[in-house]
C-alpha cells in the first residue's frame, strides 16, 4: 500500500510540477492585465479562453482507471472492448473533455491502471464520460474520481500531439 502511494504521490508530484513551472514562467498577471514576469505578457483573452484564474489555474478532474472485477476469456471481444476504449478516449478528445489520458507502465499495489484527466471540475460529469467508456461498462476497468488543480494551459498539449506522433495507438 505505501508503494501505492508513493506512485500516486509521485504522479501527483509531478503534475503540480508541471503545473508550477508553467506558472513560474508565465508569471501572475499584474496590474493593467500585464504579467509580472515582464518578458512575457499576460494574454487575457487566451486565459478566459482556457477558464483561468488569476493565478493560470483551474479546477479539473482525476479518473484513476484500476483493474475490474469482470474476467473476459475471449480474447476477440476483449480485443474489441480495447478498441472501443482507445475510439472512446478519442472521442473525450475531440469533444474537449479529455485533457489528458494514458495507461501505467508497471503493476501497483491499488491496481491503477491508467489515468484520465478530464476538463471539468464536477465529480458527477466526468464520472458520466468515464461511463461512456465500453471497457468501464463491461468491469474491465473500475475508477476512482478526484478534484485536482492545475494550469489552465494543460489542455493547450492536446493539438500538438498529432504533430510528434508517427502512429496511432
Amino acid at each position: 500500500m505505501m508503494k501505492n502511494l508513493l506512485l500516486l504521490s509521485g504522479i501527483i508530484f509531478t503534475l503540480i510540477s508541471c503545473s508550477i513551472q508553467t506558472k513560474a514562467q508565465n508569471g501572475k498577471p499584474g496590474k493593467e492585465g500585464v504579467s509580472t514576469n515582464s518578458k512575457i505578457p499576460f494574454n487575457q483573452k487566451l486565459a478566459d479562453s482556457l477558464g483561468a484564474d488569476q493565478y493560470g489555474m483551474k479546477g479539473y478532474t482525476i479518473v484513476m482507471l484500476t483493474t475490474g472485477t469482470a474476467k473476459i476469456e475471449d480474447k476477440a471481444k476483449k480485443a474489441e472492448l480495447m478498441k472501443g476504449h482507445m475510439e472512446n478516449i478519442g472521442k473525450l478528445a475531440k469533444e474537449g473533455k479529455i485533457t489528458v489520458a494514458g495507461p501505467f507502465l508497471e503493476k501497483n499495489q491499488r491496481d491503477y491502471r491508467g489515468m484520465f484527466i478530464f476538463n471539468t471540475k464536477s465529480k458527477e460529469e466526468a464520472e458520466s464520460w468515464v461511463k461512456t467508456d465500453p471497457a468501464v461498462a463491461a468491469g474491465i476497468f473500475n475508477y476512482e474520481i478526484f478534484a485536482w488543480y492545475g494550469s489552465a494551459a494543460l489542455p493547450l498539449y492536446l493539438k500538438h500531439h498529432d504533430e510528434i506522433a508517427k502512429e496511432n495507438p
